[in-house]
């Protein structure tokens, strides 16, 4: 039987296969955590104040704030190459999105989070944890 494709590159979509399952897996694990995590007027202020973190532990902050945006980064290139390989492309993308600090971020979760069918989602899942509804203007 003739093989269609090089030893080599059967192990890369091997590979690429598992790392999106283990994506897909722990995201919908994190969820919940991190809808729970949102405080019910966040959505309030089109400021924020500075963090106690940021403040007590500056140099700690950048290296916290580099990391989750390399790894924010990462996410949004591979859920663009998940577009063409097996994987949940367009979830990774978003989280990418949300973990990476850009120019409108904060307009855009805001959007997002108002589309009807997302708001209500979110906000029975709170009630159902016994954790207040987000709040809007």
């Amino acid at each position: 039987m003739q093989k269609y494709l090089p030893e080599n590159l059967t192990d890369i979509f091997f590979i690429l296969g598992i790392t999106s399952f283990a994506v897909l897996i722990i995201s919908a694990l994190s969820v919940g955590y991190f809808i729970k995590q949102i405080p019910h007027d966040y959505f309030l202020n089109d400021k924020r104040g500075v963090s106690d973190y940021k403040n007590k532990n500056p140099i700690f902050w950048i290296i916290t704030l580099a990391l989750k945006n390399i790894v924010g980064y990462c996410l949004i290139i591979g859920g663009i190459l998940m577009l063409v390989l097996p994987g949940q492309g367009l979830l990774t993308i978003f989280v990418g999105l949300m973990l990476s600090d850009y120019p409108g971020k904060f307009k855009l979760e805001r959007r997002i989070i108002k589309t009807r069918l997302i708001l209500k989602t979110i906000n029975w899942y709170r009630i159902k944890s016994n954790i207040p509804p987000i709040i809007f203007k």
